[in-house]
């Protein structure tokens, strides 16, 4: 399936399910090759985002926002083909949101304060702290 139409989808899905479809195309895109630790990382990073971030009020807000995440810069006719890595992101996108429902105090959290992450290999021009914690190919950092 193309990027364009999992991304038109969430336009026409109810929310809950668009949500998850973000946060799922989100984590399939930025960390399909990582462990299952490594992709609740990255989505535990854009629902910390949604809380905090002025950019919306949806995780779907969020991640299309310009330049925040591989859903805003990845080519529109990029094919989302591996199917089993999808339902692995869509297992943890589901678990993730779940797990952002509860109190602060009760949420299972990888990545205290994350908000925001690259890989190993990058140097953002965002980036002026140290990295929180790096798990599989991604660095973790508290920026805002």
């Amino acid at each position: 399936m193309k990027l364009s139409l999992l991304l038109w989808l969430t336009s026409v899905l109810p929310q809950p399910v668009a949500d998850q479809t973000c946060l799922a195309t989100t984590v399939y895109l930025e960390a399909r090759s990582q462990s299952s630790i490594g992709q609740q990382a990255v989505a535990e990073v854009a629902l910390r985002r949604r809380e905090h971030s002025a950019q919306g009020t949806s995780v779907c807000d969020v991640v299309k926002a310009p330049h925040q995440f591989a859903v805003s810069t990845t080519p529109r006719n990029f094919d989302v083909d591996n199917a089993d890595a999808y339902a692995k992101a869509w297992q943890v996108a589901s678990y993730a949101i779940a797990n952002w429902k509860l109190p602060v105090d009760e949420r299972t959290v990888l990545v205290p304060h994350a908000d925001h992450f690259a890989t190993v290999s990058t140097s953002p021009r965002w980036l002026h702290s140290r990295a929180i914690t790096t798990i599989g190919a991604h660095r973790f950092y508290a920026v805002d």
